[in-house]
């Protein structure tokens, strides 16, 4: 089983911005992909207040083949961590997990509203998926000290450290064990064989940050980097299959 762990479903005129559950679903089928999660690309509740059941809604429409993380703001504070309850809780048990941004939030991974959500979400078992890349806030041994502050936590890094810190996402989840690498728009296949060489494979994942990027050449991608047999089934489903069922 495949499953990609990091889609894009948002309805945004104001910003010329429409990725559909219909387009993330076909280019799956066109990748062999079985399961996909879906986020938005804005933050709840800051331009698109109803993105929670915009995603809801899509998987929903495709059951068994979509599901979600919630994607937040957390200066919202109480408000905040409500919405992220309320998501994991309800809409028929679509929302998985939770998705932070840094650039788009400017809220720095330790920041106390950021790691007040990452732990509300860690009390379901839930993991949390940062943006993790060559930007201000996003670098991988900035999320790491959020990992460290809340070590009850499974962080996730999303295109684990982009295309100048890959490296240094590796030596940041070999030091603090509750950091996953996530494979996604990160360009170098020996990459990930060098992760899975170093962490074990069952702290990588795959995701390929569609529609808009290909999941087909993400999974290719992964299958570049050599892996065994073995290896390559937990990174392309089974690690997030795991992460997922164990949401409560």
């Amino acid at each position: 089983m495949i499953i990609d762990a990091h889609l894009h479903v948002d309805d945004i005129p104001a910003l010329g911005w429409k990725m559909e559950a219909e387009l993330c679903v076909r280019r799956l089928d066109e990748a062999g992909i079985d399961a996909g999660i879906a986020m938005t690309i804005t933050d709840w509740p800051e331009v698109n207040p109803g993105s929670l059941e915009l995603v809801a809604e899509a998987c929903a429409a495709y059951p068994g083949r979509l599901w979600a993380f919630a994607r937040i703001h957390p200066w919202y504070g109480d408000r905040a961590v409500d919405a992220l309850e309320r998501a994991l809780t309800g809409y028929g048990g679509c929302y998985k997990g939770l998705k932070l941004h840094p650039v788009t939030t400017i809220d720095h991974p330790t920041g106390k509203d950021t790691l007040r959500l990452i732990r509300k979400a860690a009390e379901h078992g839930a993991p949390t998926l940062f943006h993790c890349g060559d930007e201000p806030l996003t670098t991988p041994l900035a999320i790491a000290k959020a990992a460290e502050a809340c070590p009850e936590a499974t962080i996730v890094l999303g295109h684990m450290g982009g295309y100048f810190h890959a490296d240094e996402a590796i030596e940041a989840a070999e030091r603090v064990p509750n950091l996953v690498l996530e494979t996604s728009a990160m360009p170098y296949p020996d990459r990930i064989r060098k992760a899975v060489e170093r962490l074990g494979a069952e702290r990588v994942i795959y995701g390929s940050d569609g529609p808009v990027c290909s999941p087909r050449i993400e999974v290719e991608k992964v299958r570049l980097a050599g892996l065994s047999q073995e290896a390559e089934r937990l990174v392309l489903g089974e690690n997030v299959r795991r992460l997922i069922e164990r949401v409560s």
